[in-house]
């Protein structure tokens, strides 16, 4: 499907002038917008740009340090705080919260360039789900109440701001590829003060990528979903497997942690039902090849 013209309006004070033919087709249907091109952004970029030849990939950033890289990507960047020349049917917000002081505001600001026909989706973390015994948590689980958690604070907001302007919100767990994720980070540490039996839960960046997209492409309206594997393991049991693997030259030492906090158990067979979606990488252990 390629992506054909729609009438935008003009925010670009250069564009002002301009005649309707001119600005006419500058934004099409299927048009993307991508707040936070990081390694989630681009592969949603990708996937986006394969299943919609013709569309335009825009990639809002806080700094120009990675523009060039945007560029050979297909992805036409532009800076934080920047309009758009024409608001875009389709945003993903996938900009961390750790660069700025404003996690609402800056998810408000990306709001604005969304024209409401497609689809704004924010992608935000299963922390706040209130569920710390290990125990069943899923789309419809409690969540933690706002002022328990500064961490959960930020992101709870900034989901009200999602809702609220008809946006979708898919909470996402642990992020990972071969060289990326909690086990990347615990082979460097070699020793982690954190208790070995705490359950986490896991999905492929290229997994959550492709989740993202289909729920893009529902065009539905202030909806929560739900990203994992529907495989939690304990941290000890992730770092076996990683030991089991023979795909990493360093080796783990031990978790020497005791009494810290406990996990959750994630289950998004609602959201898999609703979108029609299965991941790629079905455990972490298929992932490494490793027969369960």
């Amino acid at each position: 499907m390629t992506s054909s013209p729609s009438p935008l309006r003009v925010s670009d004070s250069s564009l002002a002038g301009a005649t309707d033919e001119e600005v006419e087709g500058l934004v099409g249907q299927t048009d993307l917008l991508v707040v936070g091109p990081g390694v989630l952004g681009r592969l949603v970029a990708a996937q986006w740009r394969k299943e919609h030849p013709g569309c335009q990939v825009f990639g809002q950033t806080v700094t120009a340090d990675h523009h060039d890289e945007l560029i050979k990507l297909g992805i036409s960047p532009s800076l934080k705080g920047g309009r758009l020349s024409g608001q875009v049917p389709y945003v993903i917000f996938c900009a961390p919260p750790s660069r700025t002081a404003d996690y609402a505001g800056d998810v408000r600001l990306a709001a604005s360039n969304w024209n409401g026909e497609g689809s704004f989706l924010f992608t935000s973390s299963s922390a706040p789900y209130d569920c710390f015994d290990n125990g069943p948590c899923d789309e419809d689980s409690p969540i933690v109440p706002i002022g328990r958690s500064p961490r959960t604070d930020v992101l709870l907001s900034a989901e009200k701001v999602v809702l609220e302007v008809g946006g979708c919100v898919l909470r996402l767990a642990g992020l990972y590829s071969l060289d990326r994720g909690a086990h990347a980070y615990w082979l460097k540490k070699g020793t982690v003060e954190a208790r070995p039996d705490h359950v986490l839960n896991l999905i492929h960046y290229e997994d959550a990528a492709s989740l993202a997209v289909a729920i893009l492409k529902k065009k539905l309206q202030s909806r929560v979903f739900l990203g994992c594997d529907n495989h939690p393991l304990s941290r000890q049991e992730i770092m076996d497997l990683v030991d089991r693997s023979g795909k990493f030259s360093e080796k783990f030492e031990r978790f020497a942690g005791t009494d810290d906090p406990l996990g959750k158990r994630l289950n998004n067979s609602k959201t898999r039902a609703e979108i029609g979606w299965e991941p790629k990488y079905p455990s972490f252990a298929q992932f490494l090849g490793i027969q369960e």
